[in-house]
């Protein structure tokens, strides 16, 4: 059975999800593996990438880390709507 969303997510988060894709796809590295090297769930990092599920700061540390780029690489030019 599908899960029903209660609240609208946020444009920011997809744009994480896209930009982490683009990256993985640029530097030619397996989901699973970025998924092993951050500490996560392969299942996990699928719904961080299709924008469907809303990561912690750690967590986005650890995909960083494991993508082999700064934090800063990740969040830049992120279109946050902080009235909601």
């Amino acid at each position: 059975m599908k899960r029903i969303r209660k609240t609208e997510i946020p444009q920011a988060v997809i744009e994480l999800g896209n930009r982490i894709k683009d990256i993985i796809k640029e530097k030619n590295l397996m989901p699973k593996n970025v998924a092993y090297d951050a500490g996560l769930d392969v299942e996990n990092l699928r719904k961080y990438i299709k924008g469907i599920q809303e990561m912690k700061i750690t967590t986005m540390l650890k995909i960083a880390s494991a993508l082999e780029v700064e934090p800063s690489e990740l969040i830049k030019d992120l279109k946050i709507d902080f009235e909601k």
